[in-house]
């Protein structure tokens, strides 16, 4: 458990997301970056190094018979993440990572100010939970190239569509765009904009 008394245990990270449920979606194929759990894993390192506690979040939909459906066994960490004895993991069934949990308590509890947010998705609930951190008064850093997306089709568009369909869609908003977006949505109101290498130095 963090030391309070440590300055660096000031900061958090969360880590949310980072679940297998997102890898059996046709979707996926289509993400910014497939292997993003390998940066998240540099921030992880890099967040054990300085002392910061590391929470890990993950998203579950109860009964939905979906990939987010505990039943399916997908709601866990992708293959190659490990979370550390004591690092706590949160359940969450919104898309920001505190409204069903109990993380503004567990933060509260080892004084956290600061928070260092990744995961998955973008602009979902990566995004929704940085913006609600910095609206609870937390200094939020955002690390993009720790998050990923998928593309999002257009709101007329028909449901269940094969992937090469919704790609060959000009109204599809790819996951470039969508990065893009959410950094110019963050940057200077909710967050400070940064990279896996400018946070870590390496």
């Amino acid at each position: 458990m963090a030391d309070n008394t440590n300055p660096a245990s000031a900061t958090a990270l969360i880590v949310i997301d980072v679940q297998e449920s997102f890898r059996q979606r046709e979707s996926w194929q289509a993400a910014s970056d497939p292997e993003v759990a390998t940066q998240v894993a540099r921030l992880v390192d890099y967040a054990r190094e300085q002392g910061h506690p590391v929470i890990w979040v993950l998203h579950s939909e109860p009964g939905s018979n979906t990939v987010f459906d505990p039943e399916s066994g997908h709601v866990r960490l992708i293959d190659g993440l490990t979370r550390a004895e004591g690092e706590p993991l949160l359940t969450k069934t919104a898309h920001n990572a505190f409204t069903t949990t109990n993380l503004q308590q567990i933060l509260t509890a080892r004084g956290i100010r600061s928070l260092i947010t990744c995961g998955i998705r973008t602009e979902q609930c990566v995004e929704t939970t940085t913006r609600l951190a910095s609206d609870l008064g937390y200094d939020v850093t955002f690390v993009v190239d720790a998050t990923a997306t998928e593309p999002i089709e257009h709101r007329d568009a028909p449901a269940g569509r094969p992937l090469a369909e919704v790609l060959a869609d000009p109204r599809t908003l790819l996951p470039a765009d969508i990065i893009a977006r959410t950094e110019y949505a963050l940057a200077g109101r909710f967050a400070t904009v940064s990279t896996v290498k400018e946070l870590t130095g390496s």
